[in-house]
């Protein structure tokens, strides 16, 4: 009766004090590496040693492009805006028209005083021919005079011989020798008729180079009113897409008023590394992209080049230690990094948007 009364509270004691079997040895190791495992992965994760090394990370980094501020060189109404924002244009599609009668009427002024200024230059080459013949005119002129010279000299010698004959009476010597003396007379007034024709020539060449001058002025005043027509036509300057459209039809605008921005498809990255990270990085390491806007989408890029001098040396106001107090600023050098092509999502990339880069600095 004893035994069989107590063999519960026996049972119930055991029951009470129960413990799991000892693990055996494989699930300890299991265990061991499945924490190594997951320790190694938090370490890749987080880029920690011993996953770090050769790689300089920054998370102060930027997509770039180029930003072409569209303005017009000329003043007046707008007559027509054909762009649009955030649409896709090409090079040379019109954009804005600016009212153009002014600037053709300048054209068309311009075009008057360019015919006058010719005239005139062909009148003056008219003129230098009147001249020239003139000139061949006094030369024939002397010609003729010293041949009635040569004439009324040899008439003289012979006058003086025969009046000491008695063949002719003085009268008729000295009839030979006014002869000579009006011959000679002709001779000087030819050689100066000549002078004057040939100073005349001079006058009108000198008027030429002048009106040479006022053809090649007329000729720019004409270039510098179709330069101007042609500005009333403003066009895209290459392949992009349109920024916000600022200029509505009838506003007046005037030269440099900014009227759209054009964005061409060009893009590259601008990571600002602390100096001490640039030791290791050189143009052609290859570097990963993390893109924020595009939910972390990675790309592959290369460094292309690095800036020659930190930032606060490009900027407007520098830093003045002015009160003696020192504090050091690890200072930013910017690397310029390309962005592989055709790589998905390399489209959607825009100016602006912030960037994480590692570059690869093992290889050099």
């Amino acid at each position: 009766m004893t035994d069989s009364m107590t063999a519960p509270s026996d049972v119930e004691h055991t029951a009470s004090h129960w413990s799991p079997p000892p693990r055996g040895r494989l699930q300890g190791i299991i265990m061991v590496v499945a924490a190594i495992g997951v320790i190694t992965i938090v370490l890749y994760i987080w880029k920690l040693p011993p996953f770090d090394a050769g790689l300089q990370q920054t998370d102060n980094a930027y997509v770039r492009g180029r930003t072409t501020v569209i303005a017009p060189q000329v003043s007046g109404y707008i007559v027509q805006v054909a762009g649009q924002d955030f649409a896709q244009v090409k090079r040379g599609e019109v954009l804005v028209r600016i009212d153009d009668e002014v600037y053709q009427a300048q054209v068309d002024e311009a075009t008057a005083n360019l015919g006058v200024a010719n005239a005139d230059l062909s009148n003056n080459q008219q003129a230098h021919a009147a001249r020239m013949a003139g000139i061949e005119s006094q030369v024939a002129a002397m010609a003729g005079a010293q041949a009635r010279l040569l004439r009324a000299r040899a008439d003289m010698q012979r006058a003086n011989a025969l009046v000491m004959d008695g063949a002719i009476s003085t009268r008729e010597r000295d009839q030979a020798r006014a002869d000579f003396s009006q011959a000679q007379a002709e001779v000087q007034q030819a050689g100066a008729q000549e002078s004057i024709a040939r100073e005349e020539l001079r006058t009108v060449d000198v008027g030429r180079e002048g009106l040479e001058a006022q053809v090649r002025v007329a000729q720019a005043k004409l270039r510098a009113a179709q330069i101007d027509l042609n500005h009333t036509v403003i066009q895209a300057p290459e392949d992009g897409v349109l920024g916000e459209v600022g200029v509505r039809l009838g506003q007046f605008v005037t030269h440099g008023t900014q009227l759209m921005s054009v964005v061409p498809a060009d893009r590259w990255i601008v990571a600002n590394y602390k100096e001490a990270q640039t030791k290791a990085i050189a143009p052609g390491q290859t570097a990963t992209l993390r893109i924020d806007a595009l939910g972390g989408a990675t790309l592959k890029g290369h460094v292309e080049r690095l800036s020659p001098a930190t930032g606060s040396e490009f900027a407007v106001l520098k830093p003045d230690n002015a009160t003696g107090n020192f504090v050091k600023v690890p200072q930013r050098i910017g690397v310029r990094i390309s962005v592989d092509p055709d790589q998905p999502f390399e489209s959607s990339l825009r100016p602006g948007m912030s960037v994480e880069v590692d570059v690869d600095t093992r290889h050099r």
